[in-house]
């Protein structure tokens, strides 16, 4: 009974390869098929590289008066806040503190979103005995974020991507963050400032609460700055920067998206040009396999 089951099992095991053997060898059907599929899928890329550089345009040309948003509100931080420029002066650092994470709802457009979860994962993890929160606003960096850090996400928000950010949605980002209960002292906005078509760079605006603003010495140079403007000025500049920051992921984004669209286009053509040459090969063999067999045929006859 031992001789007929190794038996048995050794020819199972020559069918699994004799089988193997010829699913490995692609015949004129399946070099057809997957031949149709690249094609169909490089007018998927090529139709999408086109929608990007569409998006892409008309972000840019947004993005010019955006910044004028981002550099105003910057400015006053600046101006308020002189020594954390010096930094052979150590600061304290705060134990409360709030990360806005500004990415979309959408993918394929390379390692934009990826970057800002790699910062926000490397400041959690450095974080130590400090209480940072996370506000999320796209879904991709919620679901980065999901797995490990869960417990750190204030609050989401998604929708965001499917169309140009407006202030409207800066605005309801920035009450979502000054209605969330956490009492921060410092923050930042992590977002993708915009360099050129092929390039960006992952940058960090700092936002400070009405508390921490009012706690700074240099605030003094602003004449007449009561407590009801200076609260309002917090609220609207907060969704300043956070506004501008969206600007400038939009425009990263759709670039990012218009390069990667066209590498796998370019990848789709290379692809698309070894399987042609592999479907003529083996039409070729075909061909000469028949007309032997003819031949030999006839000759035998």
């Amino acid at each position: 009974m031992l001789r007929q089951g190794a038996g048995t099992l050794q020819l199972v095991s020559h069918g699994f390869v004799n089988a193997e053997q010829a699913r490995g060898f692609a015949t004129l059907k399946d070099i057809s098929i997957r031949l149709k599929s690249v094609k169909n899928i490089q007018k998927i890329t090529k139709s999408m590289k086109m929608v990007a550089a569409a998006k892409y345009a008309k972000a840019e040309r947004d993005l010019k008066g955006a910044r004028a948003y981002g550099v105003g509100a910057k400015a006053f931080f600046d101006n308020i806040d002189p020594v954390a420029e010096d930094t052979a002066t150590p600061k304290e650092e705060s134990k409360k503190q709030v990360l806005v994470l500004i990415t979309s709802d959408r993918g394929l457009c390379g390692a934009v979103h990826t970057s800002i979860v790699k910062e926000a994962k490397l400041i959690l993890n450095n974080a130590g005995d400090k209480d940072i929160r996370v506000v999320a606003i796209g879904d991709k960096s919620r679901a980065g974020l999901q797995r490990l850090f869960a417990k750190h996400l204030l609050v989401s928000g998604n929708e965001i991507g499917r169309a140009p950010p407006t202030f409207a949605d800066a605005s309801i980002a920035a009450k979502a963050v000054l209605d969330s209960g956490f009492d921060f002292e410092t923050g930042h906005i992590i977002f993708n400032k915009f360099k050129s078509v092929v390039s960006y760079e992952t940058s960090k605006l700092p936002i400070l609460p009405l508390e921490a603003i009012k706690a700074k010495e240099a605030l003094t140079t602003y004449d007449s700055v009561d407590d009801d403007v200076l609260q309002s000025y917090s609220e609207y500049s907060l969704a300043q920067l956070i506004y501008y920051a969206m600007k400038e992921s939009a425009t990263s984004e759709q670039s990012s998206r218009m390069t990667a669209m066209d590498g796998a286009s370019k990848n789709a053509g290379e692809m698309i040009d070894k399987l042609t040459l592999a479907f003529n090969r083996t039409r070729q063999a075909v061909i000469t396999r028949e007309l032997i067999e003819i031949i030999s045929g006839a000759a035998c006859v």
